[in-house]
């Protein structure tokens, strides 16, 4: 596999975008903040968003990251990748390397590309002089899990003594270390219609909901014709 940046290669976006469009939940493409500041990454980063490919060009993975200034202490950290996109953009002094996705088609899973594309995030970091890098992790497992509080969550493990999470597990093996969870991490509103074409139910009624993907509950306010949801993530950091 290689590492091709969309400096370098900008144009993959387009196909690297089909390859893994399905990957996430549809309502994971609607964040009130992070959407404000998305198509900034390809056009101010491109250094740091890239995508690994295999023979022939074949997208094999997609990748976002964004380099932010970060002290070191957990009090410092950005408040989910809400904070984390917002600090990249409008701070300097950055210092560390922040990641924001990885996305491996759903054909391809389960054949270790996500640990090369982590491995690959930590390469870019420091070609940059960046030698620690954080991420925001969206569990993979939580989904079947959104009535346990994140903090909870994050603190599973399996009878080996691993992580009890597939995608915080794999970020374990890389040698990264947890560092507090994050339940307010990714803020998504929208009317009550545009979240039941978001997860394919129906609201009848304003109350707290589970939905397909989610990793917590929505709230719909049939009233005011709003759902709102917030994210939980699990912050871990790789040292480079």
């Amino acid at each position: 596999m290689k590492i091709a940046t969309a400096a370098e290669r900008p144009e993959l976006l387009g196909p690297a975008w089909e390859r893994t469009r399905d990957t996430l939940p549809e309502y994971n493409n609607h964040g009130d903040v992070l959407n404000e500041y998305w198509p900034r990454l390809t056009e101010e980063r491109p250094d740091f968003q890239f995508h690994l490919t295999g023979d022939d060009d074949e997208i094999v993975a997609r990748a976002r990251s964004i380099p932010l200034r970060w002290d070191g202490t957990l009090e410092d950290l950005p408040a989910g990748i809400d904070g984390a996109i917002a600090r990249g953009f409008d701070e300097g002094g950055a210092n560390v390397l922040c990641a924001l996705v990885i996305m491996v088609p759903r054909d391809i899973q389960g054949r270790g590309v996500s640990a090369a594309a982590v491995r690959a995030m930590g390469d870019i970091a420091r070609r940059h002089g960046l030698h620690t890098l954080i991420a925001p992790v969206r569990p993979s497992w939580k989904e079947r899990y959104p009535l346990v509080p994140i903090e909870r969550y994050a603190c599973w493990r399996r009878p080996d003594g691993r992580l009890f999470d597939p995608w915080m597990r794999v970020h374990e093996r890389l040698g990264a270390a947890v560092l507090k969870p994050e339940p307010l991490s990714l803020r998504i509103t929208g009317t009550t219609t545009e979240w039941e074409s978001w997860t394919g139910m129906t609201f009848p009624d304003s109350g707290d909901y589970w939905f397909p993907g989610g990793l917590a509950t929505v709230h719909i306010d049939r009233e005011h014709d709003r759902g709102s949801y917030w994210e939980p993530n699990v912050w871990m950091r790789h040292t480079l």
